[in-house]
């Protein structure tokens, strides 16, 4: 069975890593122009580096050996000229090969945060954020390592042929015995890399868990430290280093071994034509200029072949990097700009679930079920209901963060699908349960989205939202910088600046998800009338278990199961229905819960 299954899993390994040399190879060729100079640059860097020894050989048996001294001289400046000349380039060519590599990285890295931004709420629930913060950092790192190598690669293999047919044309016995290793090497070379691929490929998705790690480690550290968590949350951090470092040093075991066999082939040849060429030497057959020329050339493919393991290790780690690169740009959204997408039509957002089935997996049974729902322009509807029921899910699909599997959503008689997207979702505000603040100031987080806004629509925004009194309060009025999501602000403040940012979006449809869910009970209050404001004669969707915030809607509507089983008023769903006396029940005991961990939290 575990044949079976390698062999199932060969092609699809052979098609990754198509796939991320031709990922590699188109990048790359964007930058064609800067490649070409590079590699322009690296030829006359060979040339150079080739000439000295010939005018080497030229200074000895000339200069030295018939003495005359004008020759001497005049090699000897030809043999600087030619270091000057190497040198220029050697720079100018690594300047072009930083310049190409950069390239190609920020070409990589834009297009994987346009493709990231363009991607569903799927395709983003089933990713970790390390794991995207990896590929978008530490592969591409890989990939840029990789492509500066490849104007020298060209130059260092270029060297390898001038200099094979400058060493058979010197003497093509001696240079059989200096080029005997070459086989050997190729053979050494094509191991090391087959070795290499799948323990670098290892090495990059564990490095992403390790990042994946550390994301949620930092994110999530409110929750560790107010569940005493630290030191499990620490031995899976060591856990997971100790998984990289494993996988790091079997990279280092596997060079190891490939390293020093490179270093000891070159002296192989070294000794064989010290030997041959010195008997070649005493019996006439070959000049001491020649002999050194030999041996200069000779020396020369030791770089080369030294850095052979070098550019092999560095390859397999780039051709790993980008096959998961391409695994990000491949990725389509299942949520897709229409073809020919129409504009909002005129009105008030009337909002129609007509038959809707849906469900976040293939195998997972359906969250909505038959789902039936209309709300009329400018109406407040509240839906209720247990964990599971719904509601979320039924606001997700207005501005099709998801799209159904089965019915339809309509704004104002158009199905949402046949709209342009962008439109779309600039036409609906959603203040999510989780409030998220950007690391930027007030004033930039309220007109977030609405970058054109004056400073007055802002201020006006705030005022309308209950926010403006406690902004002027701060440090810096609008201008205080806030510190990560804003966890420098209470939750009834950062749901303050949410709800101005709403209201600065003016929408035609407003869902406020669980908006008051971090805000403490008895502080409900505080953002009740700044709630009221903003949904006053506006089409709204209000998810919510509290009382106090369902009493805002015209409308009640009981999910449970994914159905509605009941809807009304407030107070006439009290009366007649058990269910849903029920789940505010169990709301309450929620909030109970919270509370008691924000003390916790304090406390800690």
């Amino acid at each position: 069975m575990r044949r079976a299954a390698g062999q199932s899993r060969a092609p699809v390994r052979a098609r990754g890593k198509r796939r991320g040399w031709g990922l590699l190879w188109q990048t790359t060729l964007q930058a064609k122009w800067a490649l070409l100079v590079g590699i322009v640059a690296g030829v006359v860097w060979t040339v150079g580096r080739v000439a000295i020894p010939n005018f080497t050989q030229k200074a000895i048996d000339i200069g030295i050996i018939e003495s005359r001294t004008r020759a001497l001289v005049g090699w000897s400046l030809a043999i600087f000229s030619a270091g000057i000349i190497s040198a220029t380039c050697s720079g100018f060519r690594r300047y072009m090969a930083f310049r190409v590599a950069y390239l190609v990285e920020t070409e990589l890295r834009e297009g994987m945060f346009s493709n990231l931004c363009r991607l569903d709420f799927r395709f983003h629930d089933r990713s970790q954020t390390g794991q995207l913060m990896a590929r978008s950092a530490t592969d591409l790192q890989q990939i840029n390592g990789f492509v500066t190598m490849i104007p020298i690669s060209i130059a260092n293999v270029l060297t390898v042929v001038v200099v094979a047919v400058a060493l058979l044309v010197i003497n093509w016995q001696l240079a059989l015995i200096a080029l005997a290793c070459l086989p050997f090497v190729s053979a050494a070379a094509k191991r090391f890399s087959t070795l290499l691929h799948p323990v670098s490929m290892s090495v990059q998705e564990e490095l992403s868990n390790l990042s994946a790690v550390v994301e949620e480690s930092v994110t999530g550290v409110r929750a560790i430290k107010g569940l005493g968590a630290e030191a499990g949350q620490s031995k899976q951090m060591a856990q997971q280093a100790g998984t990289v470092y494993e996988l790091i040093m079997r990279l280092a075991r596997i060079r190891g071994m490939f390293t020093p066999f490179l270093d000891v082939l070159p002296v192989f040849g070294l000794a064989g034509v010290l030997w041959y060429g010195g008997l070649e030497v005493l019996h006439g057959h070959l000049s001491v200029g020649d002999l050194v020329e030999f041996n200069l050339y000779l020396a020369m493919l030791v770089g080369p072949l030294q850095m052979l393991g070098q550019i092999i290790a560095q390859g397999q780690r780039a051709l790993a990097s980008s096959e998961r690169v391409a695994e990000i740009l491949d990725e389509t959204p299942a949520v897709a700009q229409p073809a020919h997408p129409a504009h909002m039509p005129p009105g008030r957002g009337a909002i129609e679930f007509d038959d809707i089935v849906f469900a976040y997996g293939e195998k997972t049974r359906p969250v909505l079920d038959r789902f039936d729902l209309t709300i009329a322009g400018g109406e407040s509807v509240a839906l209720v209901g247990s964990t599971g029921s719904g509601k979320t899910t039924v606001a997700r699909l207005v501005p099709r963060f998801y799209d159904p599997d089965v019915g339809t959503v309509r704004i104002d008689g158009v199905d949402v699908r046949t709209v342009d997207l962008v439109e779309l979702r600039r036409s609906i505000a959603v203040v999510f349960e989780d409030t998220f603040l950007f690391t930027d100031s007030v004033g930039d987080n309220i007109a977030y989205g609405q970058p054109e806004a004056s400073v007055e629509d802002v201020l006006r925004a705030a005022r309308l939202a209950g926010a403006d009194e406690f902004v002027n309060e701060l440090p810096e009025g609008y201008d205080t910088i806030l510190g990560e999501r804003g966890f420098s602000l209470s939750g009834g403040q950062r749901q303050r600046i949410a709800l101005a940012r709403a209201i600065l979006a003016d929408p035609r449809v407003l869902i406020l998800d669980d908006a008051t869910s971090s805000v403490d009970a008895s502080k409900e209050h505080e953002i009740r009338d700044a709630m009221a404001t903003v949904m006053e004669g506006r089409t709204t969707i209000v998810i919510s278990h509290r009382p106090v915030t369902i009493a805002l809607a015209n409308r009640v509507v009981l999910l449970d199961q994914g159905r509605v089983v009941a809807e009304g008023t407030h107070e006439s769903l009290l009366e007649s229905s058990a269910r849903y006396r029920e789940v505010l029940a169990q709301g309450a005991a929620i909030d109970a819960a919270r509370s008691e961990l924000r003390g916790e939290e304090v406390g800690s």
